[in-house]
């Protein structure tokens, strides 16, 4: 099996980000938000301290990629 098809698929991905990127930006934006709080006091960013935003992004992006129904 040729790595080629491995970059190819990883490429069409990536021409997909911007778009998903602007259709969630309002999770994002949360997301970022909560990361930023949690790391701006003097304690340690600990895992899962944004999930909760960070699952709606990810549900978004998976929204946003989905191919449309023909």
């Amino acid at each position: 099996m040729s790595g080629r098809g491995v970059w190819l698929r990883a490429r069409a991905r990536l021409r997909r980000f911007p778009a998903a990127l602007a259709a969630c930006g309002d999770q994002a934006a949360a997301y970022g938000r909560c990361v930023a709080a949690a790391a701006a006091g003097p304690a340690e960013l600990r895992r899962d301290t944004c999930l909760e935003e960070f699952q709606a992004l990810r549900e978004c992006f998976a929204r946003a990629v989905r191919p449309c129904p023909r």
